[in-house]
Protein backbone atom coordinates (compact mmCIF):
# COMPACT_ATOMS: atom_id res chain seq x y z
CA UNK A 1 0.00 0.00 0.00
CA UNK A 2 1.42 3.22 -0.78
CA UNK A 3 2.34 5.73 2.12
CA UNK A 4 2.84 9.11 2.47
CA UNK A 5 6.81 9.02 4.29
CA UNK A 6 8.62 11.93 6.20
CA UNK A 7 12.40 11.58 6.50
CA UNK A 8 13.92 14.42 8.66
CA UNK A 9 17.32 14.83 8.32
CA UNK A 10 17.25 13.30 5.02
CA UNK A 11 20.24 15.46 2.89
CA UNK A 12 22.69 12.89 2.98
CA UNK A 13 23.80 9.92 4.86
CA UNK A 14 21.31 7.54 6.39
CA UNK A 15 18.51 9.86 5.31
CA UNK A 16 18.89 9.95 1.87
CA UNK A 17 19.45 6.15 1.76
CA UNK A 18 16.06 5.59 3.18
CA UNK A 19 14.31 8.18 1.23
CA UNK A 20 15.69 6.67 -1.70
CA UNK A 21 14.96 3.48 -0.93
CA UNK A 22 11.52 4.03 0.24
CA UNK A 23 10.82 6.02 -2.44
CA UNK A 24 12.20 2.78 -4.82
CA UNK A 25 9.62 1.15 -2.88
CA UNK A 26 6.54 2.74 -4.24
CA UNK A 27 5.60 5.55 -1.09
CA UNK A 28 5.77 9.01 -1.61
CA UNK A 29 8.36 10.37 0.17
CA UNK A 30 9.16 13.92 1.43
CA UNK A 31 13.10 14.09 2.15
CA UNK A 32 13.47 16.85 4.68
CA UNK A 33 16.23 18.82 5.14
CA UNK A 34 17.07 22.89 6.60
CA UNK A 35 18.05 25.77 4.47
CA UNK A 36 16.71 24.91 0.93
CA UNK A 37 17.33 27.61 0.21
CA UNK A 38 21.30 28.19 1.29
CA UNK A 39 23.28 25.39 2.31
CA UNK A 40 21.02 22.52 0.66
CA UNK A 41 19.95 24.51 -2.44
CA UNK A 42 21.60 21.95 -4.61
CA UNK A 43 19.39 19.42 -3.31
CA UNK A 44 16.31 19.93 -4.43
CA UNK A 45 17.70 19.65 -8.12
CA UNK A 46 19.54 16.25 -7.71
CA UNK A 47 16.63 14.52 -5.59
CA UNK A 48 13.99 15.98 -8.91
CA UNK A 49 17.06 14.10 -10.91
CA UNK A 50 16.98 10.88 -9.02
CA UNK A 51 13.52 10.75 -8.81
CA UNK A 52 13.02 11.62 -12.36
CA UNK A 53 15.39 8.99 -13.48
CA UNK A 54 14.28 6.06 -11.58
CA UNK A 55 10.27 7.37 -11.76
CA UNK A 56 9.83 7.44 -8.15
CA UNK A 57 7.74 9.96 -5.81
CA UNK A 58 10.61 11.73 -3.69
CA UNK A 59 10.37 14.71 -2.82
CA UNK A 60 12.50 17.60 -0.85
CA UNK A 61 10.78 19.91 2.01
CA UNK A 62 12.07 22.66 3.89
CA UNK A 63 12.68 21.36 7.79
CA UNK A 64 14.39 22.61 9.91
CA UNK A 65 13.76 20.34 13.62
CA UNK A 66 15.54 23.10 15.64
CA UNK A 67 12.65 25.03 14.95
CA UNK A 68 8.74 24.50 15.63
CA UNK A 69 7.60 26.81 13.11
CA UNK A 70 9.50 25.15 10.12
CA UNK A 71 8.10 21.57 11.79
CA UNK A 72 4.31 23.11 11.65
CA UNK A 73 4.71 24.50 8.23
CA UNK A 74 6.41 21.13 6.66
CA UNK A 75 3.61 18.62 8.17
CA UNK A 76 0.77 21.15 7.23
CA UNK A 77 1.72 21.07 4.00
CA UNK A 78 2.49 17.35 3.51
CA UNK A 79 -1.16 17.00 4.93
CA UNK A 80 -2.72 19.08 2.82
CA UNK A 81 -1.27 17.68 -0.12
CA UNK A 82 -2.37 14.08 0.77
CA UNK A 83 -5.05 14.38 3.73
CA UNK A 84 -2.78 12.54 6.29
CA UNK A 85 0.88 11.52 7.12
CA UNK A 86 1.03 7.96 7.41
CA UNK A 87 4.84 7.50 8.21
CA UNK A 88 7.49 9.68 10.67
CA UNK A 89 10.77 8.62 10.52
CA UNK A 90 13.08 10.62 13.09
CA UNK A 91 16.28 10.11 11.01
CA UNK A 92 17.66 14.01 12.29
CA UNK A 93 20.35 14.20 14.22
CA UNK A 94 24.10 15.34 14.47
CA UNK A 95 27.80 13.69 15.87
CA UNK A 96 30.35 15.28 18.19
CA UNK A 97 33.95 13.74 19.00
CA UNK A 98 36.29 14.93 21.46
CA UNK A 99 36.73 14.69 25.21
CA UNK A 100 33.43 15.16 27.33
CA UNK A 101 34.62 17.94 30.08
CA UNK A 102 35.91 19.96 27.03
CA UNK A 103 31.84 20.34 25.53
CA UNK A 104 30.36 23.40 27.47
CA UNK A 105 26.86 23.11 28.74
CA UNK A 106 25.73 25.38 25.57
CA UNK A 107 27.43 22.83 23.70
CA UNK A 108 25.54 19.89 24.94
CA UNK A 109 22.38 21.86 24.98
CA UNK A 110 22.72 22.51 21.12
CA UNK A 111 23.28 18.39 20.73
CA UNK A 112 20.23 17.86 22.39
CA UNK A 113 18.36 20.27 20.84
CA UNK A 114 18.75 18.36 17.14
CA UNK A 115 19.14 14.81 18.52
CA UNK A 116 16.14 15.09 21.61
CA UNK A 117 14.29 18.39 20.83
CA UNK A 118 14.21 18.31 17.18
CA UNK A 119 12.14 15.05 17.43
CA UNK A 120 9.53 16.86 20.05
CA UNK A 121 9.00 19.08 17.96
CA UNK A 122 8.26 17.22 14.79
CA UNK A 123 6.01 14.85 16.88
CA UNK A 124 4.50 17.57 18.17
CA UNK A 125 3.27 18.99 14.63
CA UNK A 126 3.08 15.11 13.18
CA UNK A 127 1.20 13.71 15.71
CA UNK A 128 -1.96 15.30 15.56
CA UNK A 129 -3.27 14.64 12.53
CA UNK A 130 -1.72 10.63 13.24
CA UNK A 131 -3.94 10.77 16.41
CA UNK A 132 -7.36 11.93 14.07
CA UNK A 133 -6.19 9.13 11.48
CA UNK A 134 -6.29 7.10 14.76
CA UNK A 135 -3.45 5.22 12.73
CA UNK A 136 0.08 5.94 11.51
CA UNK A 137 3.50 4.85 11.84
CA UNK A 138 6.73 6.63 13.95
CA UNK A 139 10.26 4.95 13.39
CA UNK A 140 12.80 6.31 14.94
CA UNK A 141 16.89 5.94 14.05
CA UNK A 142 18.66 5.07 17.17
CA UNK A 143 22.18 4.01 17.95
CA UNK A 144 23.91 1.19 19.44
CA UNK A 145 26.06 3.12 21.78
CA UNK A 146 22.60 3.53 24.21
CA UNK A 147 22.81 -0.43 24.92
CA UNK A 148 26.29 -1.34 23.64
CA UNK A 149 30.14 -0.77 23.39
CA UNK A 150 30.42 2.80 24.33
CA UNK A 151 34.06 4.22 23.45
CA UNK A 152 35.40 7.78 24.67
CA UNK A 153 35.58 10.50 23.03
CA UNK A 154 31.88 10.23 21.97
CA UNK A 155 30.11 10.71 25.33
CA UNK A 156 27.66 13.79 24.41
CA UNK A 157 26.62 12.37 21.49
CA UNK A 158 25.96 8.73 23.13
CA UNK A 159 23.85 11.01 25.99
CA UNK A 160 22.23 12.35 23.44
CA UNK A 161 21.23 9.61 21.70
CA UNK A 162 20.39 7.64 24.73
CA UNK A 163 18.04 9.91 25.75
CA UNK A 164 16.38 9.84 22.14
CA UNK A 165 15.76 6.42 22.77
CA UNK A 166 14.34 7.12 25.82
CA UNK A 167 11.49 9.23 24.66
CA UNK A 168 10.76 6.71 22.06
CA UNK A 169 9.88 3.92 24.15
CA UNK A 170 7.75 6.42 26.32
CA UNK A 171 6.30 7.50 23.23
CA UNK A 172 5.49 4.06 22.11
CA UNK A 173 3.76 3.24 25.27
CA UNK A 174 1.37 6.44 24.86
CA UNK A 175 1.05 6.40 21.40
CA UNK A 176 -0.53 2.71 21.52
CA UNK A 177 -3.62 3.70 22.31
CA UNK A 178 -4.29 5.98 19.17
CA UNK A 179 -3.61 2.83 16.77
CA UNK A 180 0.08 4.59 16.03
CA UNK A 181 2.90 2.04 15.74
CA UNK A 182 6.53 2.39 16.88
CA UNK A 183 9.39 0.90 15.55
CA UNK A 184 13.04 1.96 17.07
CA UNK A 185 16.03 0.94 13.99
CA UNK A 186 19.24 1.04 15.78
CA UNK A 187 22.37 1.39 13.61
CA UNK A 188 25.91 0.33 14.76
CA UNK A 189 28.99 2.02 14.21
CA UNK A 190 29.41 2.41 10.85
CA UNK A 191 32.33 4.29 10.15
CA UNK A 192 32.15 4.30 5.98
CA UNK A 193 29.74 4.85 3.65
CA UNK A 194 28.24 8.10 5.56
CA UNK A 195 29.68 11.55 6.57
CA UNK A 196 28.74 10.94 10.60
CA UNK A 197 32.32 10.94 11.53
CA UNK A 198 33.39 13.48 8.91
CA UNK A 199 31.06 15.87 10.03
CA UNK A 200 31.22 15.04 13.40
CA UNK A 201 31.39 18.50 15.79
CA UNK A 202 34.38 19.61 18.44
CA UNK A 203 33.78 20.72 21.58
CA UNK A 204 34.31 24.52 21.62
CA UNK A 205 36.81 24.68 25.20
CA UNK A 206 39.88 24.24 22.83
CA UNK A 207 42.19 25.07 26.15
CA UNK A 208 40.54 21.65 27.98
CA UNK A 209 40.36 19.64 25.09
CA UNK A 210 44.02 20.32 24.75
CA UNK A 211 44.99 19.70 28.09
CA UNK A 212 43.58 15.80 27.43
CA UNK A 213 45.26 15.77 24.33
CA UNK A 214 48.71 16.70 26.25
CA UNK A 215 48.55 13.90 29.18
CA UNK A 216 46.33 11.82 26.82
CA UNK A 217 49.15 9.27 24.61
CA UNK A 218 50.44 11.00 21.25
CA UNK A 219 47.70 9.62 18.86
CA UNK A 220 44.83 9.00 21.24
CA UNK A 221 41.90 10.06 19.46
CA UNK A 222 43.38 8.97 16.01
CA UNK A 223 43.79 5.63 17.55
CA UNK A 224 40.57 5.13 19.21
CA UNK A 225 38.72 5.80 16.02
CA UNK A 226 40.75 3.70 14.39
CA UNK A 227 39.95 0.70 16.48
CA UNK A 228 36.53 1.36 16.49
CA UNK A 229 36.28 0.96 12.72
CA UNK A 230 38.40 -2.32 12.52
CA UNK A 231 35.54 -3.47 14.82
CA UNK A 232 33.37 -2.74 11.58
CA UNK A 233 33.61 -5.57 8.81
CA UNK A 234 34.77 -4.24 4.96
CA UNK A 235 31.33 -5.22 3.86
CA UNK A 236 29.33 -3.66 6.06
CA UNK A 237 26.73 -1.37 4.29
CA UNK A 238 25.00 1.76 5.09
CA UNK A 239 22.51 0.45 2.69
CA UNK A 240 20.99 -2.06 5.28
CA UNK A 241 20.19 0.58 7.52
CA UNK A 242 18.16 1.79 4.95
CA UNK A 243 16.45 -1.87 3.74
CA UNK A 244 15.94 -2.33 7.52
CA UNK A 245 13.32 0.78 7.66
CA UNK A 246 11.97 -0.07 4.51
CA UNK A 247 10.88 -3.30 5.82
CA UNK A 248 9.37 -1.99 8.61
CA UNK A 249 6.71 0.16 6.27
CA UNK A 250 6.08 -2.53 4.52
CA UNK A 251 5.55 -4.82 7.23
CA UNK A 252 1.45 -5.26 8.00
CA UNK A 253 0.01 -3.53 10.47
CA UNK A 254 0.55 -5.38 14.21
CA UNK A 255 3.73 -7.24 12.60
CA UNK A 256 6.12 -4.36 12.72
CA UNK A 257 8.86 -4.87 15.19
CA UNK A 258 9.36 -2.77 18.06
CA UNK A 259 13.10 -2.64 17.73
CA UNK A 260 15.63 -3.98 14.97
CA UNK A 261 19.27 -3.72 15.27
CA UNK A 262 21.73 -3.31 12.34
CA UNK A 263 25.01 -3.90 14.07
CA UNK A 264 27.87 -5.61 11.51
CA UNK A 265 29.90 -4.63 14.70
CA UNK A 266 28.09 -6.59 16.95
CA UNK A 267 28.50 -4.39 19.64
CA UNK A 268 26.60 -6.26 22.29
CA UNK A 269 23.61 -3.82 21.73
CA UNK A 270 21.69 -6.23 20.01
CA UNK A 271 21.84 -8.74 23.24
CA UNK A 272 21.26 -5.59 26.19
CA UNK A 273 18.25 -4.59 23.62
CA UNK A 274 16.90 -7.73 24.10
CA UNK A 275 16.62 -7.54 27.57
CA UNK A 276 15.51 -4.05 28.68
CA UNK A 277 13.03 -4.36 26.40
CA UNK A 278 11.98 -7.73 27.61
CA UNK A 279 12.07 -5.97 31.19
CA UNK A 280 9.72 -3.04 30.18
CA UNK A 281 7.79 -4.91 28.55
CA UNK A 282 7.38 -7.44 31.81
CA UNK A 283 7.02 -4.41 33.72
CA UNK A 284 3.82 -3.08 32.26
CA UNK A 285 2.36 -6.56 32.99
CA UNK A 286 2.86 -6.02 36.55
CA UNK A 287 1.52 -2.41 36.23
CA UNK A 288 -1.55 -3.77 34.87
CA UNK A 289 -1.08 -1.86 31.39
CA UNK A 290 0.05 -5.21 29.22
CA UNK A 291 -2.43 -3.70 26.80
CA UNK A 292 0.18 -0.92 25.84
CA UNK A 293 2.82 -2.79 24.47
CA UNK A 294 0.70 -2.86 21.15
CA UNK A 295 -1.43 -0.32 19.28
CA UNK A 296 -4.75 -0.34 18.73
CA UNK A 297 -6.67 -1.97 16.00
CA UNK A 298 -7.45 0.78 13.80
Amino acid sequence: MKQTILVTGASSGFGRLMANALAASGHTVYASMRDLGGKNASQIAEVAVYAKAHEVDLRTIELDVQSEASAQSAIDAIVAEHGRLDVLIHNAGHMVWGPSEAFSPDDLAHLYDVNVLGAQRVNRAALPSMRKEGKGLVVWIGSSSAAGGVPPMLGPYFAAKAGMDALAVCYARELAPWGIETSIVVPGAFTKGTNHFAHAGSPSDKARAAEYDAALPAGFADDMLAALAKTVPDDADPASVADAVVNVVNAPFGKRPFRVVVDPASDGAAVSYAVIDRVRSEFLHRIGFAGLKHPRVP
